[in-house]
């Protein structure tokens, strides 16, 4: 059973290509996956902090794991500071260790990691991923296989600050000359270099390919 503090409230999403005014309400859910660490180098940070108050200015709503360190916090504390709307996932083991971020919106509490990650998919009109371990990694490439399944077709892009995903992005290539995947699934995820090219991928980005799903069985 999800132990929600505030049932999360919906929102009527914009039509693709379709871009909110400033501080308009109705924006988009988009969610975050990034790394939860302290020790981490300056210029991720403040990326992820330039996410957030781009979120903000945009009148969209941040959805993230609801931690208060790394770039999850930073992105949701700036979110914050620009008066925007920030909602937080996260499993009842870690409020029970005092992890969650106070500061939220809204603070919905799952019973594990499972549904948490669920509901951080479900939750979401785009996903953005910034930098980020193990934790970050399992929870793109979840999106992704939901994706060339069919079953999430949402905005995925990869905030590759740095060049931080340059060698992931260069595997999957390799993977797809092995015919590990498919070049066809190449699109399920778009790669952009600023906060800012990221947002105006969510906004403009359509929808992934309903018919995906037959490509797969192949």
């Amino acid at each position: 059973m999800s132990h929600s503090i505030k049932p999360a409230e919906v929102s009527l999403p914009l039509k693709r290509g379709e871009v909110p005014p400033q501080g308009a309400e109705g924006g988009l859910h988009i969610t975050i996956y990034c790394a939860s660490s302290s020790k981490l180098r300056p210029s991720y940070v403040e990326a992820a902090a330039e996410l957030g108050r781009l979120i903000a200015q945009r009148g969209h709503t941040l959805i993230n794991g609801a931690g208060t360190m790394g770039l999850m916090g930073a992105s949701t504390d700036a979110c914050i500071a620009e008066g925007g709307r920030t909602i937080g996932v996260i499993p009842q083991f870690m409020v029970d260790e005092g992890w969650e971020h106070r500061g939220m919106s809204e603070l919905i509490v799952t019973r594990d990691m499972h549904e948490r990650k669920a509901r951080l998919t479900e939750m979401a009109d785009a996903i953005v991923v910034l930098p980020g371990g193990l934790g970050t990694l399992d929870e793109l490439f979840d999106a992704v296989t939901l994706k060339q399944l069919g079953v999430f077709l949402k905005p995925i892009v990869i905030l590759n600050t740095d060049g931080f995903y340059d060698r992931l992005l260069e595997h999957i290539e390799y993977a797809m000359e092995e015919q590990m995947l498919r070049i066809e699934h190449a699109s399920a995820w778009c790669v952009a270099r600023t906060p800012e090219e990221a947002l105006h991928l969510c906004e403009t980005t359509p929808e992934f390919r309903s018919d995906i799903r037959k490509i797969a069985k192949i």
